[in-house]
């Protein structure tokens, strides 16, 4: 099994609703940024460059091994990271990445994009 079973993906592209000429950091890596200041124990933070839900603000996903995949939007770069924290912790702490609706942060019961079921393997 791999070192960190849970990964947390990162739109660094996102613009969150910011306009991109007051800074030359998009607000998807500032958040990436303060993830990885934060660290998360037995979830690897991982940035990636589009996760397509560009109207929908910073977006992140969870995913891991035999687990199903949440994609998240609408998350501010520098109001949100203790939801975005909460829950990565949450999930990462379950078998099969189902946190049960009411113990997600409300962020995350408001703002799922996306519930993918685990690829399996035979």
């Amino acid at each position: 099994m791999s070192q960190f079973p849970v990964e947390l993906l990162v739109c660094t592209r996102c613009r969150g609703g910011d306009d991109p000429a007051d800074d030359d950091v998009r607000p998807g890596a500032r958040l990436h940024q303060r993830l990885a200041e934060t660290g998360l124990d037995g979830v690897r933070l991982t940035p990636v460059e589009c996760l397509s839900n560009c109207a929908q603000g910073c977006t992140i996903a969870l995913r891991g091994p035999g687990r199903w995949t949440y994609v998240y939007g609408r998350i501010v770069a520098e109001g949100d990271l203790a939801p975005v924290i909460d829950g990565a912790r949450k999930y990462a702490a379950s078998t099969d990445g189902l946190v049960p609706w009411r113990e997600r942060p409300e962020h995350f019961r408001r703002n799922c994009i996306a519930r993918i079921p685990p690829l399996e393997t035979s």
